[in-house]
C-alpha cells in the first residue's frame, strides 16, 4: 500500500516493521493538528498545506501516517513510537491542578462532623471556611467548594444551636 506524500517525497515510515503500524487514536490525531496549527501560526505552512495536512490527520489510520504529516515541524515527528513509552512536548500536557487549600478540606470535614458531634464542630468549620476562601481568593489554590461546603453546614449547625437556645430561654420564661 502507498500512499502519496507531495510534500516530502520519501518513503512512509509506516511501510515495515515499526511501531507506526499502531493504530492511531482521536488524542493521536488531535496531538497532531495542533503542531500542524502551530506551524501555520508560525507560518512554516501556507493555507492550502494546512488544510491538505489537517484533513489527511483526520483521516489518519495510523500514528506512522500522522508522524509523516509533523515530521518537518518543529514539535515533529511526535508520535514514531508506541504513546506510552513517548514523551511528550510539554505543551501538549494538561497543565497540573492547582493544590487543593487544607483550611478548605478542614472546614468541611468539621461542616460534616456537625452532625455526630451535635453542632459543637459547626464554629471551627465556619472560621476554616471563611479563612479558606480568602486565602484561595489570595493564593488561586483550590477547594473552593470544599470551604463553601464546610460554610453552610457550619452555619446550619450554629443556626440550629441559636434556634435551641432561643426556644429554650422562650419556654423557660414562659414556665416562670
Amino acid at each position: 500500500m502507498s500512499y502519496p506524500t507531495p510534500w516530502q517525497g520519501q518513503q512512509p515510515p509506516w511501510q515495515g516493521q515499526n511501531s507506526g503500524a499502531m493504530l492511531a487514536s482521536h488524542a493521536d490525531r488531535e496531538r497532531a493538528v495542533d503542531v500542524l496549527r502551530a506551524g501555520f501560526g508560525e507560518g512554516r505552512l501556507q493555507q492550502e498545506e494546512f488544510e491538505k495536512r489537517v484533513a489527511r490527520a483526520y483521516q489518519a489510520r495510523t500514528v506512522g501516517e500522522l508522524a509523516l504529516l509533523v515530521a518537518d515541524l518543529p514539535q515533529g515527528p511526535m508520535m514514531t513510537q508506541p504513546a506510552a513509552f513517548q514523551p511528550l512536548p510539554r505543551t501538549f500536557l494538561p497543565s497540573p491542578a492547582p493544590p487543593t487549600n487544607g483550611k478548605a478540606v478542614g472546614s468541611m470535614i468539621c461542616g460534616v462532623l456537625t452532625t455526630m458531634t451535635f453542632g459543637i464542630t459547626g464554629i471551627p468549620a465556619v472560621v476554616l471556611g471563611h479563612t479558606a476562601r480568602a486565602e484561595i481568593r489570595r493564593t488561586g489554590e483550590g477547594g473552593e467548594g470544599f470551604a463553601l461546603a464546610g460554610l453552610i453546614l457550619g452555619w446550619l449547625s450554629v443556626a440550629g444551636w441559636a434556634a435551641f437556645l432561643l426556644l429554650m430561654i422562650v419556654a423557660a420564661a414562659a414556665s416562670t
